[in-house]
This record gives structure tokens, C-alpha cells and sequence, in this order.
């Protein structure tokens, strides 16, 4: 099992940057992967971003295109989603997910392939 805690969430304003971090415990050498997903209470969770931990691959949404960016440090166990440029619909809860498995380039989007997860960090952005 991994631990994953989220941190770096806030309040920011339209066209702003926050930078979101993932820190990781436990079993992380077993870690094919790790997401980012996002939720709102209108909306289900959906994906963002992830990364696979040893070759460093990222995939992202394409509302997350060009405008966010997932990377990992090894040494430190963290995970870290750069996020410009954002817009107020950009607001909701911010998770980190990891899975020990491989997975494929369809099934990383989706949440049942991840195992475990964060509790969350709360994003606002103002208009």
C-alpha cells in the first residue's frame, strides 16, 4: 500500500499559478503510476494528468494540455502538478492516486485503474 498526501492547494485568481504536490510513503518502489484527478460537487471525478514512476511518461486531459504539467522526483518520492494559467473552472478538490500496475494509455485516465489515494487539496480559482 502507498500513502499519498496532497499539499500546495489554495486560492488563486484567474491566470494565476499554483503548484500542487504529491508526497509519497510506503510501498512507492512498487509505483507503476501516479495521477492526478480533480473534483467538484456538480461534477464526477475526472482525470487530469499522470506519470509512470520510472520512465517519467505523462499523459494529461485535454483541458490540462499546454497549460499544466505532472512531474516526479524520485529521490524525494513526490509528484507534482505545475498549474498555469488558470481559470475559475479550474476550481475543485485536487487528488493524487497511484497503481502498482501497468496499466495501459486508456486505462490511466480512469479511476479504477489506481489503488490508492489522497485525500485531496482544494483549488479556487477567482473570476
Amino acid at each position: 500500500q502507498v500513502q499519498l498526501v496532497e499539499s500546495g492547494g489554495g486560492l488563486v485568481q484567474t491566470g494565476g499559478s499554483l503548484r500542487l504536490s504529491c508526497a509519497t510513503s510506503g510501498r512507492t518502489f512498487s509505483t507503476y503510476a501516479v495521477g492526478w484527478f480533480r473534483q467538484t460537487p456538480e461534477k464526477s471525478r475526472e482525470f487530469v494528468a499522470a506519470i509512470t514512476w520510472g520512465r517519467g511518461v505523462t499523459y494529461y486531459a485535454d483541458s490540462a494540455k499546454g497549460r499544466f504539467t505532472v512531474s516526479r522526483d524520485k529521490e524525494k518520492n513526490g509528484v507534482y502538478l505545475q498549474m498555469n494559467f488558470l481559470e475559475p473552472e479550474d476550481t475543485a478538490v485536487y487528488y493524487c492516486a497511484s497503481t502498482p500496475r501497468m496499466v495501459t494509455v486508456a486505462q490511466v485516465t480512469t479511476i479504477r485503474a489506481y489503488t490508492d489515494w489522497g485525500q485531496g487539496t482544494q483549488v479556487t480559482v477567482s473570476s
